[in-house]
């Protein structure tokens, strides 16, 4: 590919300058549209349109508000000062109703008249605590939701604890903000120290993590053509970025060095580089994009969400890295060589080949053992799906704010039943019937709270608009369970025949955390098996491309694959509890990130096949593989973990945990399990060509000459001017300051001697670089006003010194 005659190494080279600027232009572009990207943290928005939750949502948006909800519980407060509270957050803007006592109950009259066993799901007597759920008139993660949250928590203060969907949407954005700068930080101080041991130079790391910091602004500041992504694309996105494409600086950096090393000039040795390098750089970078981008293949919205953003920002790294990378490194290649140190790893030696040839029969024989039972195990993990991995994440103070209303109330679980606006009756009946249920709180409906004989049409519409739209009727229902539990689908699907019993043929819809998250597990269990074969087959398509051959792209999947049924099969063997969507996420995150750690070790297995027999070539490609391997490794396990560690939403928490585990597998599935796999296709996969093929390719590169831009003679003239300037602006400083640390040690100074006729004596040598006679003008005007600001010192310095001899003198005489 040619452009202009110039091959387009050639332009980046020749317009280093240009890309700079524009970089940088793309960056500070992008730091302002970061703050504008909208993000999401409801995962029931990611539902199809079809779904039923999806519907009754749209519904109740239109027809009513989608209506956030929240818990509060009160502690040592009396029956009146608990009402006296209620009344206040009844009247915060944005509350559109408080359920409590005063109900079902009159709490107006005296003590002795009051049934404490009647209002007991709301106060308790013997420890004067108060429980009181709140319904908002607008969605948790509303503006107007989150100043009604604060509101309330002030309102209650140190007098109890506020919980509920809509307090953890309040805190979580700036919790999960606060946790990921924390991981970044961390990752990026653990990354520099991981890069500085396995380099030889305290700068290359620097320019490693800038170019990669470049990459992800501007990604982060691309998402606004997204307009809002979700909370995990968001946490992840930069972390996985900056862990995944760590490799393409390294590889074209590395390469640039070993030309350098060949006496080769800069320009000619980073075309070279480039060239040797795209192959590499660019079939790592496509295979990971396309495990990250078979995630768009999801029913559930998020997949997507997050297959666009991580392609995205792997794209940006790959572009960033071929474009960005060689400009920076010829601009810093001086720096770099300033600041090489020793190598802190000694020089490969076989002692890892070795150890990986002997153990390679036992582990394959464990791994074929053990690989069927994790593959089925994998599907049996105790898994949640829907908000609440999201909301109340253990270690949260929501969580724990919960688990103490859970303690001494019991737990709530809201949901909405929507039915058809025909018969009061009806409704009445079936919200009585529901409210009979023995794990239902409370079922309320307009038609159940009216008094007998009351038509509707006498009550005002600011109140019957609550509960009744033109269409549409709804009946709150309180159940005595968490939001996502087998209890809780059962009593859901309880609840939903009873409605279906009363509303035979007519559309009918339930919505709440427990419905949705039934939609979601309905949707996304079918995702798995779609998204794990279009990433795998993905994948073997480009590296088959990339190598030119059909058996090695399995040949490479084996040991990562078989890494991915292991590490999802541990949740199950652990008892940890886990979250499918990022069961289903970890596999094609796995599969991009660590694809190369095999892609690499079956590289150097090839070239060390043409120079020795399966034994060597073996040894030899785990030895040369093993630093590479383990540093990528390193850097994917600290962010992962960092993400695991260091933040206490579950759904984030668990996914890093299965990334960073992952990663080790798969580190040490390629290095120990990978060599025997390599051994036995070894005839399917070597081709006797393959270092010739290899050799003429680098001939072909090295004969390719840079073509650098020819220069006119003016512009030729112009430079040397400046270079001359700069030259001489450099000797004048010198000279100044060897004048002024004479001055300063008291040595004093003379100024440098003029020929008589006050004109320099020309010579050969300067009479080639003769400068234009108003350059010269201005440098003789420069250095005599220089003159005469020292010949002004030195009679200053003079005039001290006499002033002081002669007060000693007088001093004396005294």
């Amino acid at each position: 590919m040619k452009l202009n005659g110039h091959n387009p190494v050639d332009l980046i080279i020749n317009h280093r300058k240009l890309i700079e600027k524009v970089f940088t232009i793309l960056v500070v572009f992008s730091l302002i549209c970061i703050p504008m990207v909208g993000i999401n943290y409801d995962l029931t928005k990611y539902l199809p349109d079809s779904s039923p939750s999806a519907q009754a949502l749209d519904i109740m948006e239109d027809e009513f508000t989608y209506p956030g909800m929240g818990r509060v519980m009160l502690h040592d407060v009396t029956l009146y000062e608990a009402k006296n509270i209620k009344d206040r957050i009844a009247d915060v803007e944005g509350v559109d109703m408080v359920m409590w006592a005063d109900m079902t109950a009159n709490i107006y009259g005296s003590s002795e008249f009051i049934d404490y066993d009647d209002i007991d799901d709301y106060y308790h007597e013997d420890d004067q605590s108060a429980y009181m759920d709140v319904i908002f008139e607008d969605k948790d993660s509303s503006s107007q939701t989150h100043k009604a949250v604060h509101q309330i928590e002030q309102i209650v203060g140190d007098r109890g604890l506020v919980a509920g969907s809509a307090v953890s949407d309040t805190n979580l954005g700036p919790t999960i903000n606060k946790e990921v700068a924390r991981v970044m930080v961390l990752a990026v101080i653990i990354i520099y120290i991981i890069l500085t041991i396995t380099t030889t130079s305290w700068f290359e790391p620097v320019m490693f993590l800038s170019v990669l910091g470049i990459a992800i602004i501007i990604n982060m500041g691309s998402n606004i053509i997204l307009g809002e992504i979700s909370f995990l694309s968001n946490a992840v996105g930069a972390v996985l970025q900056l862990a995944c494409s760590m490799d393409y600086s390294i590889f074209l950096l590395h390469s640039f060095t070993q030309e350098r090393a060949q006496g080769i000039e800069p320009e000619q040795a980073m075309a070279n580089a480039w060239r040797s390098a795209f192959s590499s750089i660019f079939a790592s970078g496509m295979t990971t994009i396309v495990g990250f981008a078979a995630m768009c293949l999801m029913n559930f919205g998020i997949g997507p969400d997050m297959g666009v953003v991580l392609a995205k920002g792997i794209t940006i790294s790959l572009v960033t890295v071929l474009l960005l990378m060689p400009a920076l490194i010829l601009r810093f290649q001086d720096i770099v060589a300033k600041t090489k140190h020793r190598p802190f790893i000694p020089t490969q030696s076989r002692s890892m080949g070795n150890f990986a040839y002997r153990i390679r029969r036992p582990l394959f024989i464990l791994v074929l053992l053990i690989i069927i039972p994790c593959y089925i195990a994998q599907g049996m993990a105790n898994f949640t799906y829907g908000n609440e991995a999201v909301a109340n994440s253990p270690g949260t103070p929501v969580y724990e704010a919960e688990q103490q209303m859970n303690a001494a109330y019991g737990k709530s679980n809201m949901m909405i039943a929507l039915v058809p606006l025909d018969s009061s009756l009806t409704e009445k009946a079936m919200t009585d019937e529901i409210d009979d249920l023995p794990y239902v709180k409370y079922a309320l409906s307009l038609s159940s709270v009216l008094p007998e004989g009351i038509p509707e049409d006498f009550l005002p519409e600011n109140i019957t608009s609550i509960m009744h739209s033109k269409n549409w009727a709804r009946v709150i229902i309180n159940v005595r369970s968490s939001g996502e539990s087998d209890d809780a689908f059962k009593f859901a699907d309880n609840i939903r025949g009873i409605v279906d019993q009363y509303y035979p043929n007519e559309q009918t819809y339930l919505v709440g955390v427990t419905p949705s998250t039934q939609d979601i597990k309905s949707i996304i269990v079918p995702d798995y098996n779609r998204v794990n074969i279009v990433s795998l087959l993905g994948v073997a398509l480009v590296v088959a491309l990339t190598y030119k051959a059909l058996i090695l792209p399995f040949v490479v999947l084996i040991p990562i694959e078989c890494a991915i049924f292991i590490n999802t099969a541990l949740p199950y063997i652990y008892g940890q509890r886990t979250m499918y969507l990022g069961f289903i996420i970890v596999g094609c995150i796995q599969l991009g990130a660590t694809i190369d750690y095999s892609i690499l070790l079956t590289g150097n297995y090839l070239d060390a096949r043409t120079q020795g027999d399966k034994k060597e070539a073996a040894i030899r490609a785990v030895s040369m593989s093993a630093e590479s391997v383990m540093t990528s490794g390193m850097i994917v396990m600290t962010v992962a973990y960092g993400l695991y560690f260091m933040t206490s939403v579950e759904a984030i928490s668990s996914l890093g945990r299965l990334i960073g585990r992952g990663a080790f597998i798969s580190v040490i599935m390629v290095l120990f399990f990978l060599p025997m796999c390599l051994m036995i296709f070894d005839r399917f996969i070597v081709k006797p060509d393959h270092a010739e093929r290899k050799h003429a390719k680098m001939n072909r590169i090295h004969a390719m000459k840079v073509k650098l831009p020819t220069l006119s003679a003016l512009h030729e003239q112009r430079l040397r001017l400046h270079q001359q300037i700069r030259e001489n602006r450099h000797a004048r400083h010198k000279q100044t300051r060897s004048k002024w640390n004479n001055l300063l040690h008291g040595k004093g100074f003379t100024l440098p001697e003029q020929p008589d006729n006050g004109e320099d004596i020309e010579t050969p040598e300067t009479a080639k670089r003769t400068l234009p006679k108003r350059v010269r003008m201005r440098l003789k005007a420069r250095l005599d006003r220089r003159k005469a600001r020292l010949s002004d010192l030195i009679s200053a310095r003079k005039n001290d010194n006499d002033k002081s001899n002669t007060e000693e003198n007088d001093n004396e005489k005294k």
